[in-house]
């Protein structure tokens, strides 16, 4: 999935804790070889390989990741978008650091995304495109995805104190580690990695964040992140970053896209009970290191 996984794990028992560790990480590998658009051989790749021409008969695991997909998109006005394959690949951000692509290479790639694209067929489990260009990214979701399947696993095998990575963006505290009251996590200023904006502590819960840092590029001056508006065709702009807590990985993953995209009014209007959300916009006149970041209420 093109990122590091690393687990951190407390107990009494060393036989215990490696076996579950080591089943825990095997988890990570089984998903990235299910759900990997940077390995042709993925259940993932071969989707978006054939799924343009016919429907594509699928495993039920990655059928119902697939139909939480298009619900959170539903729910998120089609900012929560896994067709935006297209436009990460004409925009650079696919394998590379990104390029400003010419307005007639975005237009052909608008042409293809689209959740409504993918059609599912819950009683042939088949997946099919509507239009033989879309492309689905997993690049919101499958991070959140391996990290809560990797806490089931280590729940199942007894592990009661952990703390779950997946490329520094998705991230779960289970229980607590020792002799503290959760698993501190500090939350870096999007345009100053020296500095930190916020510290939380996690206690069965996730966190993810989305943020402009994490890969972009700069042109004319200004900075274009790899969080793409799907409606737009173009890299979001007006927030820096975005940190959501909550007692599920993948809706956090899934959840910091929407909010990076539609911004601090729309975040606040639609948080999630139980979630909570830590905002940074970009400070006056674009300004990255003004930036007030805060908790939405």
């Amino acid at each position: 999935m093109g990122g590091v996984f690393t687990v951190t794990a407390y107990g009494p028992n060393r036989t215990q804790l490696e076996a579950a560790v080591t089943e825990s990480l095997e988890e990570a590998r089984r998903l990235d070889s299910l759900l990997s658009n940077y390995k042709a051989a993925s259940e993932w790749s071969k989707v978006n390989r054939e799924a343009g021409q016919s429907p594509v008969p699928v495993s039920k695991e990655l059928f119902q990741l697939l139909e939480a997909c298009l619900q959170y998109s539903r729910e998120s006005e089609g900012t929560f978008d896994i067709s935006v394959g297209p436009l990460m690949r004409r925009w650079g951000f696919f394998k590379g650091s990104g390029r400003y692509p010419h307005r007639s290479e975005i237009r052909t790639a608008m042409a293809a995304v689209g959740y409504q694209n993918i059609i599912l067929d819950q009683r042939a489990q088949t997946v099919r495109f509507q239009n033989p260009l879309t492309e689905m990214d997993p690049g919101g979701i499958g991070k959140g995805y391996a990290v809560d399947q990797m806490v089931a696993i280590l729940r199942e095998s007894g592990i009661t104190s952990a703390f779950i990575t997946a490329a520094g963006s998705s991230m779960y505290g289970l229980g607590t580690p020792p002799h503290e009251a959760g698993w501190k996590v500090v939350i870096r200023h999007p345009a100053d990695r020296e500095r930190n904006v916020a510290e939380v502590l996690l206690k069965d819960e996730a966190m993810a964040t989305s943020g402009s840092s994490e890969k972009y590029f700069m042109a004319g001056g200004n900075i274009y992140s790899h969080i793409m508006d799907p409606r737009s065709g173009y890299p979001a702009q007006g927030t820096l970053s975005v940190s959501l807590i909550g007692p599920k990985a993948i809706d956090t993953e899934a959840w910091a896209k929407p909010y990076y995209i539609l911004g601090r009014d729309w975040a606040a209007r639609h948080k999630p009970k139980g979630m909570r959300v830590f905002h940074c916009p970009e400070g006056p006149k674009g300004q990255r290191w003004e930036t007030t970041c805060e908790w939405l209420q």
